[in-house]
């Protein structure tokens, strides 16, 4: 897939720390959300995922490296459903994105680069797709994070029954409203689909996490919620959800940085994670002398 910035590089679900790679950051490192998101996904082909398709990726990380490209991006590969990437990219506005586009078609070096790296990623790909969110702050909670002190999104995608836009906005407000309460812990950042294959309806929800031991927590947290609402308030929580959700999903994703193109400030948080040294070439054995 040609990873130009002129082309489709979004997120596709939720992830409760959407990636703000234009924003100001503050001097703890906290962003809040970009306000568009462009989320690109790469299915891969059995037996392609792990080293073959993190060879074809790293010359576009290449590419962007040697161009001293100013936008950088996230990618995240999934750990459950099929195996895919979601390539991440944020803006503060459509004309941002508009900006950034232009500049790499004009950028002849750039899209030669781009161009070689994408025969042979396409190699390795049984199907790709795109699509551009924004970013809805009413539907959110605690989403302004340091984003790069995370290693997993929980993404989340819920599709909205035709009509039945007032009881998710209900809904989705006691969520905030109980989790608020309730957790100290929760927090989420929630985009709502404008361009792509799937659109109109359709939300995804962005839950980041530090460890896989949140999600124990999550679970901890969910009780407690469930008996602050009390039986009348889950049975409320229980009608509204079967009046709006055509359908739901949630998947686990860990960020790769091998796969990403991120910020310097990122990398300087975290040189370790975020740009890891090549292992080191295996010893030579001598070779054994013939026998006498």
């Amino acid at each position: 897939m040609k990873r130009t910035m002129g082309f489709w590089l979004v997120v596709a679900l939720l992830a409760g720390s959407a990636v703000t790679l234009t924003a100001q950051a503050t001097a703890d490192g906290v962003i809040p959300p970009p306000k568009v998101l462009v989320v690109l996904r790469e299915f891969l082909k059995p037996g392609k995922a792990g080293s073959p398709h993190q060879k074809t990726e790293s010359a576009f990380v290449q590419a962007f490296t040697a161009a001293k490209w100013p936008t950088h991006y996230i990618t995240v590969d999934s750990m459950s459903g099929q195996p895919r990437s979601l390539f991440l990219i944020g803006y503060d506005s459509f004309a941002a994105w508009e900006k950034d586009n232009k500049a790499a078609e004009k950028d002849a070096t750039l899209s030669a680069a781009l161009d070689r790296a994408s025969i042979a990623d396409g190699e390795m790909l049984s199907s790709s797709d795109g699509g551009v969110f924004t970013y809805r702050e009413d539907y959110s909670l605690r989403a302004n994070v340091n984003i790069a002190q995370y290693r997993y999104f929980e993404i989340s995608r819920f599709v909205i029954k035709p009509g039945h836009v007032k009881e998710w906005d209900d809904l989705v407000k006691m969520y905030i409203d109980g989790y608020s309460k309730a957790s100290q812990n929760a927090l989420w950042a929630t985009y709502s689909s404008m361009y792509g294959q799937d659109n109109g309806g359709v939300y995804v929800v962005f839950t980041p996490l530090k460890s896989l031991a949140e999600v124990d927590t999550e679970i901890a947290d969910g009780k407690k919620f469930e008996a602050a609402l009390g039986a009348d308030g889950m049975k409320r929580l229980a009608e509204l959800t079967a009046a709006c959700l055509q359908s739901s999903a949630t998947n686990i994703f860990t960020f790769n940085p091998k796969l990403s193109y991120p910020a310097d400030e990122w990398i300087k948080s975290d040189p370790s994670f975020w740009k890891p040294k090549p292992a080191a070439a295996p010893a030579k054995k001598p070779e054994a002398k013939p026998a006498q």
